[in-house]
């Protein structure tokens, strides 16, 4: 039962990822003011699968001088990573329950840069390799605050499943007790999936699309689908951890949606940030108030353990 309700999470996530892409154009086609992709089927909803088709058929490039092996390896390794996230997803009619789940989101999701870093270094192009060290610069400074958020909701909720977060947060959401550490996590989750305005490794302008380069055919098309997929995750974890995560109801898929949205509407919006300041916004100022708040927990934690105690004695 566990695998096949998997399998089934997977494929539909394979196929949210295919219209993520559409309406992603939708949304910037009218931030621009014109139409977006209307020609493919009905307001243009086979455009993914024509995309799709198009990028499996291409030609593959074959590199003259690189890693061959890690060469071909590595997208499927990212998109598997990616897809890894999702078997946190908690099913409630059959009762499957992962106790370490955020556990093993942090481990999974910690192991997501190496496999930009890889990447760029085995094509064996400056500027692949350019690419891939900002993003693990990038991921690297904006996972400490990532990760200590989740902590800090750890140390609250006093568990690693995702169901007592939603058993949790019944009555108040977390959006309403750590307001600030809210758009912090927002922001890390734009950083952490290299988009707009975080997308160092793939800085168009002056890195030539960073660190998938040499990358052509489906291995480039298995990058491009880690990438939503890893976004459409961080949606659901958002809404998960901060707005209830009450899966039974209708309005947690529309919140869901909704950051998807948010994702996008940020892209067509923002510009780039300068490098230096990106790191001085992780360092210096969302570094500083998730440490603060990680103190607040520990101490309110020490003081409801005495007062609970207290009471019994």
């Amino acid at each position: 039962m566990f695998f096949f309700s998997i399998l089934f999470l997977i494929v539909f996530v394979l196929i949210g990822v295919a219209f993520f892409t559409l309406f992603e154009r939708k949304v910037l086609s009218y931030i621009q003011f014109r139409k977006g992709p209307n020609s493919v089927g009905l307001m243009g909803l086979f455009q993914p699968f024509s995309d799709a088709l198009k990028l499996f058929s291409k030609e593959f490039y074959f590199l003259v001088f690189g890693n061959y092996f890690i060469y071909y390896f590595v997208p499927m390794l990212g998109l598997v990573t990616s897809l890894l996230f999702w078997l946190i997803y908690p099913f409630f009619f059959n009762v499957i329950s992962f106790n370490l789940g955020l556990l093993f989101f942090l481990c999974c999701s910690g192991c997501g840069v190496y496999f930009i870093m890889i990447a760029g270094w085995c094509s064996n192009s400056s500027y692949s390799l350019l690419g891939s060290m900002r993003s693990i610069a990038q991921s690297i400074s904006y996972e400490v605050c990532f990760f200590l958020i989740v902590l800090c909701l750890v140390i609250y909720v006093e568990s690693f499943n995702l169901i007592d977060f939603y058993h949790f947060q019944f009555y108040l959401w977390f959006f309403f007790i750590c307001f600030p550490l809210f758009f912090v996590f927002f922001s890390c989750c734009l950083a952490e999936t290299n988009r707009s305005p975080f997308d160092f490794s793939e800085g168009e302008s002056e890195l030539v699309s960073g660190f998938n380069v040499e990358y052509s055919s489906y291995m480039f098309s298995l990058f491009f689908l880690a990438e939503y997929s890893s976004m459409m995750f961080m949606s659901f974890f958002l809404v998960f951890l901060f707005w209830g995560g009450d899966l039974i109801n209708f309005f947690f898929f529309f919140s869901v949606l909704f950051f998807v949205f948010l994702f996008i509407w940020v892209r067509g919006t923002f510009p780039r940030y300068r490098y230096d300041k990106l790191m001085y916004l992780s360092w210096k100022c969302y570094l500083p108030l998730v440490l603060n708040y990680l103190f607040y927990f520990i101490f309110m934690s020490i003081v409801f353990y005495y007062i609970f105690f207290s009471f019994k004695l």
